[in-house]
């Protein structure tokens, strides 16, 4: 469910200023701009990268992304959320589960049989979320 104003849409090469600043808050650095743009052009270029991205009043709030790959030890493709980023003014309203819905329909319609997450291991409220949402 859309939480109230929010929408959530595919980015697309536009939302690159946006998608880039989200990117290096997560971090909690600044990412090389140069090697982020080629990166994210080509990510938008593959049929099993999806990136998505939530915005209230057409601003940027929120992103999450989706990389899927064949595994051998799966014999199958299986997805993993690589990003996901909501500015703090918008945690805890439902954004994140919103982003969480597409990223997980955008596996399922490309065929993967499984979903993980990437989670650096400080930030404990990011665990909590995917912990909330199913994950170990």
């Amino acid at each position: 469910m859309i939480p109230n104003g929010v929408t959530v849409r595919r980015a697309t090469l536009s939302e690159g200023d946006a998608i880039y600043s989200m990117i290096c808050a997560l971090e909690d650095t600044v990412i090389d701009r140069g090697a982020f743009d080629r990166i994210f052009q080509a990510n938008l270029e593959s049929e099993l990268i999806g990136y998505f991205i939530a915005e209230m009043e057409q601003a940027p709030i929120g992103m999450g992304s989706v990389h899927i790959e064949g595994l051998i030890h799966h014999a199958a493709l299986v997805a993993e959320i690589q990003e996901m980023f909501v500015y703090e003014p918008y945690r805890s309203l439902g954004v994140g589960k919103c982003l969480m819905e597409y990223l997980v329909e955008f596996a399922k319609s490309k065929g993967a049989i499984q979903l993980e997450v990437t989670s650096r291991n400080h930030p404990e409220n990011a665990h909590r979320f995917y912990q909330k949402e199913g994950f170990e």
